[in-house]
């Protein structure tokens, strides 16, 4: 299957803070993290390549202090990069124009933060409807694309409440809702969850994953919790000390870490919840009858019961329908039960 064209890429990006920081680079360089300190620079973000695809959710981990965060506002140009290459649609981001750019977010970007930042004195439309009040769109025009996005999050009925008068959960339904008005083709969204309780953070990731599975955006999204990547994550970059590690599905990062810092950061996940049936199956058709026909998207703990209850093996198809191999109760219980590793 082709992939996706490339909507967002960075070349070689680096943010330094200290003074001159642009010096610290000259001729090509690549300062040794030891000397930029001892010389009282900062390296927040360390010659970062990475490309994200169109319609997948690129999550980005680390530790507290790994340069996920700032490395997404260089990407969004929020924070200026000292060295590299943004390129959004063919084009460097780091060339535009002050009113390009300003452009660019108003019209083809949307971000997402952990604090809602929405404005207390205006109601839940009239903060979803602002995007587009600053675009210049006439009234009746924002308020009806803004009543859109409202029932697409959930919140119809409560167009005229204030953030005042709504739970934790909602307040983020508005801040999505509200960066969604602007129909974005590139949606940056940083620890946005983070700041609910589990179980309005779960309900708020399958409301992120029903929201998507409709509109298919472009997302950047930054998390520090590794079970939050695999539900929501196409693929995951791992950061540590401001370079990239890793970039992989999750089923790659815990079955092929690329080093002992992302095989420490993946060794409690529990392996059913990324390892899928095409890593476990037994090429060619099974034996006899089959008890049924699963993807071999479909991830291990999701068809578990399924499999479990079975004496019959289950066939494996691949994304066009084709039986590629099967897989039986046995192999199942062996990721369940740590057994091996596929």
């Amino acid at each position: 299957m082709a992939q996706a064209a490339v909507t967002l890429a960075c070349r070689n990006v680096w943010k330094i803070y200290g003074p001159d920081p642009a010096e610290q680079l000259r001729g090509g360089a690549v300062p040794d993290p030891t000397a930029l300190r001892a010389s009282g620079h900062v390296a927040a973000v360390r010659g970062v390549d990475l490309e994200v695809r169109a319609g997948e959710i690129f999550v980005i981990m680390g530790l507290s202090g790994s340069g996920k965060s700032t490395l997404v506002r260089c990407l969004s140009r929020l924070v200026e990069p000292t060295a590299g290459e943004v390129i959004f649609e063919g084009r460097d981001l780091l060339r535009a124009s002050p009113r390009e750019l300003i452009a660019i977010r108003r019209h083809r970007m949307g971000m997402v933060f952990q604090h809602f930042a929405l404005l207390p004195h205006l109601t839940v439309l009239q903060n979803v409807a602002f995007p587009l009040q600053v675009q210049g769109m006439d009234r009746a025009r924002r308020e009806a694309r803004a009543r859109e996005v409202i029932a697409l999050v959930g919140l119809e009925g409560r167009e005229g409440h204030y953030p005042r008068e709504l739970s934790g959960g909602q307040q983020q339904r508005v801040g999505i809702a509200r960066s969604l008005a602007a129909e974005p083709e590139l949606w940056f969204l940083d620890e946005p969850f983070s700041a609910l309780d589990p179980l309005i953070r779960r309900e708020m990731q399958d409301e992120f994953l029903r929201v998507q599975k409709l509109l298919r955006k472009t997302i950047v999204f930054i998390t520090h919790d590794f079970d939050e990547a695999i539900r929501l994550a196409d693929r995951i970059a791992i950061m540590k000390d401001g370079a990239l590690i890793q970039i992989a599905t999750p089923e790659e990062l815990v079955l092929h870490p690329a080093d002992d810092y992302v095989a420490a950061f993946t060794a409690h996940v529990v392996r059913a919840k990324v390892v899928t049936l095409g890593s476990i199956l037994r090429p060619g058709p099974a034996p006899g009858t089959v008890a049924g026909t699963l993807p071999r998207s479909a991830r291990v703990e999701e068809v578990a019961a399924r499999i479990e209850a079975s004496a019959l093996p289950h066939a494996v198809a691949d994304e066009a329908g084709r039986i590629i191999g099967h897989v039986d109760r046995q192999a199942v219980i062996d990721v369940l039960i740590g057994r091996r590793s596929p």
